[in-house]
């Protein structure tokens, strides 16, 4: 079993909804699918979410810290010890699942735990590939090549998905798309606008729709 990591461009692309969608995918295709956040921040329950939206219920936080925070400043401001990236390391081998989904915090380079060590590094140990999820408005481009480059640098592979596409695009989007399409290599998937408000019956009949045969879909 080889974990997928989900990172984004920033914060608040969705996710967490991107990780329920292809934890969904995955397991309509008979698939046993376990979610693991290494370190929530700001009260939120991204785990909960997945469980909500996907129905699959190994899914979990390792730590949680009140301010909405980067996850190493979070426990630096609640006196909490950092989270080291050893303790996520034996999470993933403990883990029987086919498929295990890595939801990360912020950006690529956000420092989660102790000695500063990123989503970047996490990927570089487990030799794990990435699901980068992008805006689909302004800034999105040079946002998502920066996290690419970085990758690539690391020589570690991605998959790039738009988290929130609006139902009604204006012509940003829709310019967007084609640029985001050829900066990939062609999308891993299309998650639309108000995903995450929907019921599990429907965000599970949909998701696989949202995601192409890279991340279990039908795209």
């Amino acid at each position: 079993m080889t974990p997928l990591i989900v990172t984004g461009t920033d914060t608040g692309v969705g996710k967490t909804v991107v990780t329920a969608a292809v934890a969904a995918a995955a397991a309509a295709v008979g698939l046993e699918v376990a979610v693991l956040k290494p370190a929530q921040s700001g009260g939120d329950d991204d785990a909960a979410t997945v469980t909500r939206l996907s129905g699959v219920t190994d899914s979990h936080a390792l730590v949680s810290f009140p301010d909405a925070l980067s996850p190493l400043a979070a426990a630096r401001a609640s006196g909490a010890p950092p989270l080291p990236m050893t303790d996520v390391i034996k999470a993933v081998y403990g883990c029987t699942a086919d498929v295990l989904l890595i939801e990360g915090a912020g950006g690529l380079l956000v420092q989660m735990g102790e000695r500063g060590w990123t989503i970047a590094d996490l990927c570089a140990a487990l030799q794990a590939s990435a699901i980068v999820v992008a805006r689909a408005g302004l800034g999105t481009l040079n946002h998502t090549a920066l996290t690419l480059e970085a990758l690539d640098a690391r020589g570690i592979g991605a998959n790039v998905v738009v988290g929130a596409m609006p139902r009604d695009p204006e012509p940003v989007h829709e310019t967007n798309l084609t640029t985001l399409t050829e900066m990939s290599g062609g999308l891993a998937g299309i998650v639309p606008e108000g995903a995450g408000g929907l019921s599990r019956a429907e965000f599970t009949a949909a998701a696989p729709g949202w995601l192409t045969g890279a991340l279990y879909g039908t795209l």
